[in-house]
């Protein structure tokens, strides 16, 4: 699980975030980023019904993408909000497919 201090929790600094962040896109995984003057980065799952309409399915991305940002999250620079907007094509995804892609959408954001 993702420590509380690493969540975007309140709905005001998400609905900042989709509003003036920069927008990074990969296959599997959309990102908004934006920077926080924290000295961790701070990150929110958001996956609509569009993406699946199951609740089980909508979870279960939720939590493969939480459990890529805990495994990686020393790796994080600090200092960001970030929020994951997965696709469709992610709840087919390996895991391990959906690692690559979430890690090079790091990358691509200048977060790793």
């Amino acid at each position: 699980m993702l420590p509380q201090e690493y969540r975007l929790r309140h709905e005001k600094d998400v609905k900042t975030l989709f509003a003036k962040g920069r927008s990074v896109f990969g296959s599997l995984v959309g990102m908004k980023i934006r920077p926080n003057g924290l000295l961790v980065s701070r990150f929110a799952v958001v996956v609509g019904v569009k993406t699946a309409k199951s609740a089980v399915d909508r979870n279960r991305i939720k939590r493969r993408v939480r459990a890529i940002i805990y495994a990686h999250l020393l790796q994080m620079k600090g200092g960001w909000d970030v929020g994951l907007l997965p696709r469709k094509e992610a709840l087919s995804a390996k895991y391990a497919e959906l690692e690559t892609q979430l890690l090079s959408s790091f990358k691509k954001a200048r977060l790793l």
